[in-house]
């Protein structure tokens, strides 16, 4: 047992982030734990408070918002670093970096389809950056947009959300005759349009969908190719990447248009090599 006041010792910390992360798989397989029974029955293990374990909790989101992971919610990152912590995290994380949504159908129902009201843009802010060397290490050693380019999966999914919201949004304005238009380019043609998805506004309008999805949270950084930052300076009026996130949990969407360069930090991070 704990002393109260007395630093934490690294099995308690890994006590504590184990009780985290079984809440955590629990919310991103789509369940609703009571994250005060868990405080609870951490708060005997360790003789630490309650309060004390939600503090400790809301450090682990911490660790989880600068990786690019979603954390659990109502627990708001408390950024206070303890090298333990950090560790005992990245020894979750090794667990967790290719998790597997829960599996949807091919086909989706009526009552399956979830209709994306995309929210406001967020603006470009400064990146969150720590003053742990630990943690900075584990940022690049998790590279969130990286995961998310990796995990074909997750991108699947994202599309898929998004083709269905595309037709019910459409069907239900009343354009049917549009919503019959929709068309998964991605998976019809291949991955060379530059877009994922064709739709329309309810005016007809066209709109060419580039879909970007993560399991994490709405600043987690993303990659895109060159030839999708070259069709969005071609087609900037009717381009729009459609950036999906927590998409574990309850997906939640926005949209960004062109000039691209106003609403992100492009930075070029892949070279192509040759002999000649």
């Amino acid at each position: 047992m704990e002393e109260p006041g007395s630093a934490w010792s690294d099995l308690a910390v890994e006590l504590v982030v184990a009780g985290y992360f079984d809440l955590w798989t629990q919310n991103l397989q789509g369940r609703s734990p009571v994250k005060l029974h868990k405080y609870r029955e951490l708060s005997e293990a360790t003789g630490r408070s309650v309060k004390s374990v939600e503090r400790k909790f809301q450090n682990i989101s911490a660790v989880l918002e600068r990786i690019g992971l979603p954390w659990l919610p109502g627990l708001a990152p408390l950024r206070n670093y303890q090298r333990a912590l950090i560790a005992a995290v990245e020894a979750k994380v090794e667990r967790f970096w290719n998790f597997d949504l829960p599996h949807r159908p091919t086909k989706l129902g009526v009552s399956d389809v979830v209709v994306l009201f995309p929210e406001q843009t967020p603006t470009i802010e400064q990146p969150i950056v720590s003053e742990s060397p630990e943690l900075e290490r584990l940022a690049r050693k998790f590279d969130p947009a990286l995961r998310d380019l990796r995990n074909r999966k997750t991108g699947l999914l994202g599309e898929e959300l998004v083709y269905h919201s595309e037709i019910a949004r459409l069907t239900q304005t009343g354009r049917q005759d549009l919503a019959n238009k929709v068309k998964w380019v991605s998976q019809e043609e291949g991955d060379g349009a530059g877009y994922d998805i064709r739709s329309f506004e309810s005016d007809g309008t066209e709109r060419f969908y580039e879909v970007k999805t993560t399991i994490g949270h709405r600043r987690t950084p993303f990659y895109m190719t060159r030839n999708e930052k070259d069709f969005a300076e071609e087609a900037p009026y009717n381009f729009r990447i459609f950036r999906l996130y927590e998409v574990g949990r309850s997906p939640r969407s926005f949209l960004i248009a062109p000039p691209l360069d106003s609403a992100l930090i492009l930075e070029p991070s892949v070279y192509r090599a040759s002999f000649g």
